[in-house]
């Protein structure tokens, strides 16, 4: 429900958008010869890395070199290396360069240098809710669709899914409109529990899989509605409190803009899919299948370089940006929200 998500109130929730913006970091290169010119600055995004270190000198090298290359000569070279050729411009420089950069990054961690490994594992969540066409500025969106895709970030693969139906309180008659979107019929939501024990189950997903404890993890999004507004509201409305696991997470969304330089009109879920050369797979607006899509978007950054990091969190009922200069922070232990009563 991504088109309609952006079409919400900002009145349904009290959360306001910090004026801070996520700092651009660059990117990486691929297997070429670097050219002599100007090499790009290379930002202190990386908390953890020294980019004083020689390879970051020889990656910076080898990113003016492709930055000079036209399209077909990007196409040809990663034909050569046998890389995927599909995509615009941008796209395709990333990948290229990505592909320098893992390799000297990989070489470099072999004799001992820095790495370039956040997450374990990314776990995208994409809630679908009630809605009416036009909603009233006072309306209250509730979870009727509780979806996650779990991403393993050595593997680059889709590791595990979960998905559950949520019987909502407040409007437990869908709207013809929300039932056409979103594919959920009256007869699957009556069906369902309500959202503390979908939550629960959800909770217990997580932790089977040992993320926050074993493995460290992040929440990936696509935008900011699905904490921010649909969970915040649903945790009042349930009264639980807001679970600490959720607080902070990945707006793909700023990430992909930011990564591949394209403005905010450019980071829509079908858009993104365009860019990469990918189409969408499945019933769109279902949450599960649109998880997965931004999934598979996801994986397609990793695999061009992006180093997907949290990048919004939510603060006293805020919505803020994280900078990415912070340091990188995987996602606590996640454990049952207390009541708010």
């Amino acid at each position: 429900m991504d088109e309609h998500k952006e079409n919400i109130h900002a009145k349904d929730v009290n959360v306001k958008m910090s004026n801070t913006r996520e700092d651009e970091k660059p990117k990486s290169c691929s297997q070429i010869c670097p050219a002599s010119g100007a090499a790009p600055q290379v930002s202190p995004s990386q908390s953890n890395s020294d980019f004083s270190h020689p390879v970051y000198k020889e990656i910076a090298l080898a990113n003016g070199h492709i930055n000079r290359m036209s399209k077909e000569e990007l196409r040809i070279k990663l034909s050569e290396l046998k890389l995927d050729t599909r995509g615009v411009k941008d796209v395709m420089k990333k990948r290229l360069k990505s592909h320098y950069k893992k390799q000297k990054l990989m070489q470099s961690a072999a004799e001992g240098g820095p790495t370039d490994t956040y997450y374990d594992y990314i776990c995208v969540v994409d809630f679908e809710a009630t809605c009416e066409e036009d909603n009233p500025s006072d309306y209250l969106h509730e979870i009727i669709e509780f979806p996650m895709v779990l991403i393993r970030t050595h593997t680059l693969e889709i590791v595990d899914t979960f998905q559950e139906y949520v019987k909502p309180e407040l409007n437990p008659q869908l709207s013809d409109f929300c039932v056409k979107l979103t594919g959920i019929t009256q007869k699957m939501v009556d069906e369902a529990d309500t959202f503390p024990a979908v939550l629960q189950r959800a909770i217990a997903w997580l932790q089977e899989r040992e993320l926050g404890t074993k493995y460290k993890y992040a929440i990936l999004t696509d935008g900011a509605w699905d904490m921010s507004k649909f969970l915040n509201i649903q945790c009042r409305v349930s009264r639980i409190r807001y679970p600490q696991f959720a607080k902070k997470w990945i707006n793909i969304r700023k990430s992909y803009g930011n990564f591949y330089k394209v403005p905010r009109t450019q980071t829509k879920l079908s858009t993104m899919l365009e860019k990469l050369g990918l189409q969408y797979e499945g019933r769109p607006h279902s949450g599960l299948d649109d998880s997965r899509n931004i999934a598979r978007i996801a994986l397609r950054m990793l695999q061009d370089g992006c180093q997907l990091r949290v990048n919004e969190r939510m603060h006293a009922g805020q919505l803020l940006s994280v900078p990415s200069s912070a340091p990188v922070e995987a996602a606590p232990p996640p454990h049952n929200p207390r009541s708010r009563d």
